[in-house]
């Protein structure tokens, strides 16, 4: 290995260390890429390590996850076993990432995959996942320059770039010789040196007449072999680098045999060519006639192959576009069914080159929506509605793009959807295309049609018998009943979803069922009774299997700890199922978390975390905006930026225009009323209070995600803010009453804290209600109640406040600035968890007379 000393000494020292992760080798074709990888292997398995190999092809016709089938397979795992997942949603392939890394995950494997620039995406994306969950496992990837690939790598990956030896490598290399010439010529590529210095051996090296690429000198070793060899060389080298012989001496019509002489081309296996480059100049050397003629012969002998893009390859290379495309769609199929949706749909694209239809555009669609390529996905859904002939073909059109946040994919699907429900077609295809209706109409805000839209598609759905049809109008009709008027159906719902699941035996339809289940329990205020239901949701969840199902249960875990007073393990499920998810689909997975976060806020105050979102959460879907900003304006206040908070809770925009998310109008309106109380903002108090007070009795919770306590609480403080102090005490008793049946023991003593001060504004005796909710406040950790200590000078401002002096007489009484005094008292609030001067009155009324050190 001369010339990498320094690359060797790293490897080395890896593998010393047992350090795993992912080793990325890069550079030109020759420079000693699989050399480097040799030499790692060799010290590995001196080590006592295991080493697995994987080869990326550089022709179209290799099988889906095709270098770890072979890794799989070296490390004594079936493949097929592995790699075989049925999915229902685009994220159920990480079922197969997961998998893959369970079956590899072992102490000091070691995995060297070549040429990851010919990989198709879904091996790629294997290689990413085992590089960010196995650390076990050292991998190491060879890649050429340029390749885009590897920029989305590099994040959890070490680079290593080969360059050219130098004049006295070259030397060392090949001897005193024609080094200098050799050097000029090759520019220190190690393949090219060694091959000029191989052609010095065997005499058809010409110093004046010198080759000038790898190319010139296999074209010689080539033109040297005998006619059969020369012809199986060839046969081979249209297979590919690595090649079936027996396909070979099949398609050639010669003996194996025949390869015995071809040493300088094919390495000691008998059935992989030295180096791609050699593989490439073979093909280069044949005229077009030949390779047609070759690529038909193969083609031919592999008519019970099902390897089909290799075979729809070869049949396309002969010229026969029909049989090309024929196997083109049996590849695409294959691909799509091994989870491998993007070498799924480049395959229909190239299908519908061939010949276009619509079923070919209808299932290009749904390979780019489960592979996540939106733009391929609306305009396949366009031209199979151009394409559609029949009304059942233009519902299979509009059924391609599915109903999602942002309104660009709507945009398109909705009038496809429409224009497929002006025709007869059946009653179970009518039920998709409403339930995809009512699923738009909830994203495009159209909740007056939400009902009649799901209404008829759960009917229709009934009467037709039809399972898929069943579960898709579930799901549209559960979205149509949110908040407390739609609880009991949606418990009822959950149960029919439920039924389903265990008559088709779908796990993910009982764990869309018990979710179902969960949230409308935490709505009604029963929590004991939702957290009974977390084993089934897990259950479900482990047969599904697969990061995205996990993330559910996570995140409703997560918000049951939240609302029962379990503050740590909120925080640690929360954590866990925000890191889990973000690598998959960021937007649910920040808009769970930052939820969570307004939860914990409630009793802790504000997390890093939480403000973390509160100042960079990524724009949200439009649908989700307005609740983005007052959650940001709730955490913000909490956090004491009462400036940006109010700032925030502006861009809201005049409250009588408000358009909260149907799930999460309660949420929105308890983070309204707690903003609008804290900073004084009155006019819009009274304008958010009876909008909130239709829900009177019921709790704020919104999907699962956090638990914001019954909207008597929240009514309390509002009016509690405003000085009806009767009203307040009558909700905040209210509160404390419902929280206490719910189990949520954290709201039932921020209600009794609240209400003592209500109680001492009207002069009322609130000691016990005061030690009551202190004890609890303590007990359960609730760090936003338990700071109550003020600096002497808060203190002299909370004496001051309790007089009754205004901020301007504060300002003169101490000697300070207006703006000075009216910051303590700001911050005075803040700390006690307060929001009028009368409650610091109140406060002030229990404490002793000296204050605190500062």
């Amino acid at each position: 290995m001369v010339g990498r000393a320094r690359e060797l000494a790293m490897i080395r020292s890896r593998l010393a260390a047992e350090t795993g992760g992912l080793v990325l080798c890069g550079g030109e074709p020759g420079i000693g890429k699989t050399r480097l990888a040799q030499e790692l292997a060799g010290h590995a398995l001196a080590l006592g390590r295991e080493v697995v190999w994987g080869h990326c092809v550089e022709t179209e016709g290799a099988p889906a996850f095709w270098p770890w089938r072979q890794v799989l397979k070296a490390a004594g795992t079936d493949p097929d076993e592995v790699l075989a997942h049925d999915a229902e949603v685009p994220q159920d392939r990480f079922r197969v990432f997961d998998a893959v890394a369970t079956a590899l995950d072992r102490d000091g494997l070691v995995i060297i995959v070549e040429d990851v620039h010919w990989a198709d995406r879904a091996s790629l994306l294997v290689l990413a996942h085992l590089a960010t969950n196995l650390r076990r496992v050292l991998l190491f990837a060879t890649f050429r320059d340029p390749c885009p690939a590897v920029a989305d790598l590099m994040r959890s990956a070490v680079r290593i770039d080969l360059h050219g030896l130098s004049a006295d490598e070259v030397a060392e290399l090949t001897g005193a010789g024609p080094a200098a010439t050799i050097h000029e010529l090759t520019s220190g590529n190690p393949l090219f040196v060694t091959e000029i210095a191989r052609a010095v051996q065997d005499g058809t090296w010409r110093a004046d007449q010198p080759p000038r690429s790898v190319r010139d000198i296999v074209t010689a070793r080539l033109d040297r072999l005998g006619p059969d060899a020369r012809e199986l060389v060839r046969t081979a080298a249209l297979i590919g680098r690595d090649f079936d012989l027996d396909l070979a001496a099949e398609a050639s019509g010669l003996p194996i045999s025949a390869l015995d002489e071809a040493t300088t081309l094919i390495d000691a296996t008998g059935h992989r060519f030295v180096h791609a480059l050699t593989r490439d100049a073979v093909e280069a050397s044949l005229t077009t006639a030949e390779r047609r003629t070759i690529h038909r012969r193969i083609a031919e002998a592999m008519a019970d192959s099902t390897r089909y893009a290799d075979v729809a390859r070869h049949w396309n290379a002969c010229g026969a576009p029909e049989a090309a495309r024929a196997w083109t769609i049996r590849a695409a199929e294959d691909a799509v069914a091994r989870l491998a949706y993007e070498e799924g749909a480049r395959l229909y694209a190239t299908a519908a080159a061939f010949e276009d239809s619509c079923e070919i555009q209808v299932a290009l669609g749904k390979a780019a929506y489960f592979a996540g390529d939106l733009a391929t996905c609306v305009q396949a859904a366009q031209r199979a509605a151009e394409l559609a002939r029949t009304p059942e073909q233009i519902a299979e059109a509009a059924l391609v793009l599915e109903a999602a946040p942002g309104a660009g994919v709507n945009a398109i699907a909705t009038p496809l959807c429409d224009n497929a429900l002006r025709h007869d077609v059946s009653p179970a295809t009518r039920a998709r295309l409403l339930a995809q209706r009512s699923h738009l109409a909830f994203y495009r805000g159209e909740q007056h049609r939400l009902d009649d839209l799901s209404r008829e598609s759960l009917h229709l759905a009934r009467q037709s018998h039809d399972d898929r049809a069943l579960a898709e109008a579930l799901h549209a009709r559960q979205e149509a009943c949110p908040g407390p008027a739609g609880r009991a159906e949606r418990l009822r719902l959950a149960t029919e979803m439920i039924d389903l699941a265990h008559r088709t035996h779908s796990p993910r339809g009982a764990m869309w069922g018990s979710l179902w289940r969960i949230h409308a329990l935490v709505e009604s205020g029963e929590l004991a009774a939702a957290q009974e239901e977390l084993p089934a949701l897990q259950l479900a969840c482990e047969r599904v299997g697969g990061q995205v199902p996990w993330w559910h249960l996570e995140v409703v875990t997560a918000c049951l700890a939240q609302a029962q007073g379990r503050f740590a393990e909120a925080q640690e499920v929360g954590r866990r199922a925000f890191d889990r998810m973000r690598v998959i689909e960021r937007e649910p997975a920040g808009g769970a978390y930052f939820g969570l976060q307004c939860g914990l806020a409630c009793h802790l105050g504000v997390t890093e975390d939480g403000l973390t979102l509160a100042r960079h959460f990524h724009d949200p879907p439009p649908r989700f905006r307005l609740m983005s900003k007052l959650t940001r304006a709730f955490l913000l206040e909490r956090a004491g930026f009462r400036d940006e908070a109010l700032e925030w809770f502006r861009r809201t925009g005049p409250i009588a225009e408000w358009d909260l998310p149907a799930f999460f109008v309660l949420p929105g309106l308890v983070d309204a009323v707690l903003v609008a109380s804290s900073l004084g903002l009155t006019d819009d108090l009274a304008l958010i209070l009876p909008w909130l007070a239709e829900f009177r009795g019921a709790h704020a919770a919104g999907n699962g995600v956090a638990y914001m306590g019954p909207v008597s609480l929240a009514l309390g403080r509002g009016h509690l803010a405003l000085g009806n102090l009767e009203q307040a005490v009558t909700d905040l008793n209210a509160a404390v009453d419902e929280a206490s049946r719910a189990g949520a023991p954290a709201f039932a003593a921020e209600a009794r804290w609240h209400l003592a001060s209500a109680l001492r504004a009207l002069g009322k005796d609130a000691d016990a209600v005061h030690h009551a909710a202190d004890r609890a406040i303590r007990a359960l950790g609730m760090t936003a109640f338990t700071t109550t200590e003020l600096s002497s000078r808060e203190h002299e401002v909370a004496c001051l406040v309790t007089d009754g002096l205004t901020n301007r007489q504060i300002a003169r009484r101490l000697v300070i600035s207006e703006r000075t005094a009216q910051n303590h008292v700001q911050h005075i609030l803040t700390k006690l968890g307060f929001s009028t001067r009368s409650q610091i009155a109140a406060w002030m009324s229990t404490r002793p007379s000296t204050p605190a050190d500062g």
